[in-house]
């Protein structure tokens, strides 16, 4: 009897298990309560404005809420006022998903670190929530190379971390994200629009995979409802093009004469971002990170997102185009 009783409790704990788990896998639908961390940064404000279209109720965490005040979509979301290292049960309570998309790229010697940390602190608190799903925004390359730049690098080991646990993570990996606002391409914006020639690294030739900030929007909130639960995808455009080529393009959308360009071997990363902090609004603090991952390729090799999130309203990434993203950016 005892041995039955036994093996009746293990198959309803087995059972149990496996119902959660379902659950937690399951899509998660107009009308949920969504968690959105970065909201005052480039792309997680524009997100909150998609998810409140799409039907979703959207709380922010905001580490410094007179940043979003003006932000249009204020008053029909709701704000509390932390940070992803500190508690979160307020956050998290009755939270459905989580939109992970903050870094401290640049903000100290030991920023890497501590966006591990701060990750970490996330995934447990995510845990303990039972919340359904994350939905993580990282960066593209090859991390099994060796070689990747400490940003990219870091980027990747943040996904990890948030995958550690019981919650189903979805790491979205992406290029240089096109539209004003965006790091990477106002520094390639500045630099084209400033300098008719310029001297530069070797990285002019490194190859990327653009992608427009319209398709990131839609792939972020496609994760929601996707059959993605505990995918990493890989998110580009449909172009692989060097550095030098982007900028050759945009000076030739945006109207300006063709910009010379001469690579040279003794730039470094740290000449470099002081020459950037010259010429551009980029900080040298997080002009060097961005500086020293434009050795590595960025290129879709894995998962591609855009045959995982497809939907009949909106397969963009298969659409758009490089050329008629770099007007409306450029003149924002």
């Amino acid at each position: 009897m005892l041995k039955l009783a036994m093996s009746e409790d293990a198959t309803m704990s087995e059972h149990n298990h496996f119902t959660a788990t379902a659950e937690r896998a399951s899509p998660v639908l107009p009308g949920a309560l969504v968690l959105v961390t970065g909201a005052s940064g480039y792309v997680g404000g524009r997100l909150v404005t998609v998810l409140l279209e799409r039907g979703y109720r959207v709380r922010c965490l905001v580490r410094t809420p007179a940043k979003v005040l003006s932000a249009p979509w204020r008053t029909s979301v709701e704000l509390v006022h932390g940070d992803v290292g500190g508690d979160l049960s307020e956050a998290m309570t009755g939270v459905d998903a989580a939109f992970y998309l903050v870094h401290s790229i640049g903000s100290s010697a030991e920023w890497a670190e501590h966006d591990r940390a701060v990750a970490e602190n996330f995934r447990r608190s995510a845990e303990s929530a039972e919340i359904r799903r994350i939905i993580y925004l990282g960066g593209l390359g090859d991390l099994s190379s060796g070689d990747l730049s400490e940003h990219l690098a870091s980027r990747q080991e943040v996904g990890a971390e948030l995958a550690k646990g019981s919650v189903p993570v979805v790491e979205l990996r992406a290029a240089v994200v096109i539209g004003s606002g965006s790091a990477s391409f106002e520094m390639l914006r500045y630099l084209v629009e400033v300098l008719p020639a310029m001297v530069t690294p070797r990285w002019v030739d490194t190859k990327c995979q653009p992608v427009a900030i319209r398709d990131v929007l839609h792939f972020l909130a496609e994760s929601l409802t996707a059959d993605v639960a505990d995918r990493v995808l890989d998110v580009g455009g449909p172009q692989v093009l060097t550095y030098r080529e982007m900028m050759a393009q945009y000076a030739e959308v945006a109207g300006l004469r063709r910009r010379i360009v001469v690579p040279v071997p003794f730039l470094t990363p740290g000449l470099s971002s002081r020459w950037i902090g010259l010429v551009t609004p980029i900080p040298p603090m997080l002009a060097r990170p961005l500086i020293q991952s434009l050795v590595n390729d960025v290129i879709v090799t894995g998962d591609a997102a855009a045959t995982r999130c497809q939907s009949s309203s909106s397969a963009i990434a298969r659409r758009w185009n490089w050329r008629s993203v770099i007007p409306s950016a450029a003149t924002c």
